[in-house]
């Protein structure tokens, strides 16, 4: 157990000290003033005093006086200590259960009409989903990865709606040309495809893995690695591709190769602008299996008083009712 503002016992204690400070000093005042023949005199007295019955009453007093005291004490540092906010510690480790979901954009020039198209797809895809993990990486002549996967869907629209913010070019430096021009060429497909699968996680669990992959295909330059090695290499990390292709038809030798990486991986091609693609893609993603994922130990502190105000009550009680027994 842990105290949240241990300096309460603190206060506490002082304000104790202080009443025993005042009492003694107020009961060391009446018994002067007792020994120097204050107050009204008794004949006899020490007749009384003798009396068996009267020592048992003082003895009986001062038992219960003591019995007051140490009550009023014990309630006061007890309530003292409630106030402290004792706080226990609970050791936990989330489960979730989802799938894992790599957003891959193509930010090349050929793209640069096409693009917030494809964020609005992006968006509505995750309006589909509910839980999963998602992520997402661009690329040109080389990729960056914007956000790793979360399931935090507020923080995936804010960085989308932020990239969509960078196509208006109000920036001197767009967000989208930042990491992505460090290499030669433009627009290295299979380079791009490559980066997506390798920023998977827990690679050693089987879990659910797509990349939702958005490009015309259109390569100028020399990739490292091209279209068909890309998907061969996305199909040994068991994820699978589905392609939006926003220029679909436009050269048949490109769409093909692109449609075909998809499929070699379990995936398949859409069209961007096809009413049903991002239905299509949601129900394709949801029918594989969900599998738990652990997340990080973590110690959740909470308040826990209960035991520090049960003692009060009782402490409480008990002064209350030695009180009345000695008509105080």
């Amino acid at each position: 157990m842990a105290l949240n503002w241990p300096f309460m016992l603190l206060i506490v204690a002082g304000v104790l000290v202080i009443a025993v400070a005042i009492g003694v000093t107020i009961g060391l005042a009446r018994t002067s003033r007792r020994d120097t023949g204050g107050g009204a005199q008794l004949a006899r007295a020490e007749r009384l005093r003798a009396l068996p019955s009267f020592s048992r009453a003082v003895r009986t007093r001062r038992i219960a006086l003591s019995g007051i005291l140490v009550l009023g004490a014990l309630a006061v540092l007890s309530g003292g200590l409630a106030a402290a906010r004792p706080m226990t510690a609970q050791t936990i480790q989330p489960v979730s259960t989802n799938r894992d979901i790599m957003l891959c954009l193509d930010v090349s020039g050929s793209m640069s009409e096409v693009d917030l198209e494809i964020i609005d797809v992006f968006e509505n895809l995750l309006d589909g989903f509910e839980g999963e993990r998602l992520g997402l990486t661009i690329f040109n002549s080389s990729p960056v990865q914007v956000f790793p996967l979360t399931d935090d869907y507020d923080f995936i629209r804010e960085h989308l709606q932020s990239l969509r913010r960078s196509f208006d070019y109000t920036d001197s430096v767009p967000e989208h040309y930042s990491g992505t021009l460090n290499g030669p060429g433009a627009s290295l497909i299979g380079d791009g495809l490559t980066a997506c699968a390798m920023r998977f996680d827990h690679v050693e669990e089987e879990r659910s893995r797509t990349i939702i992959f958005a490009s015309d295909n259109e390569v100028n330059g020399a990739s490292i690695v091209s279209v068909p090695e890309a998907a061969a290499f996305a199909k040994s990390m068991g994820v699978r591709v589905f392609a939006i292709n926003p220029v679909a038809g436009k050269d048949a030798t490109m769409t093909q190769e692109l449609a075909d990486a998809a499929t070699l991986t379990g995936g398949k091609a859409y069209e961007l602008r096809d009413a049903t693609t991002v239905d299509d893609i949601v129900t394709e993603v949801q029918q594989q299996a969900a599998t738990q994922l652990k997340g990080q130990v973590q110690i959740i502190w909470s308040d826990s008083p209960n035991l520090a105000l049960a003692v009060l009550a009782v402490l409480s009680i008990g002064f209350v009712a030695l009180m009345w027994r000695v008509r105080l």
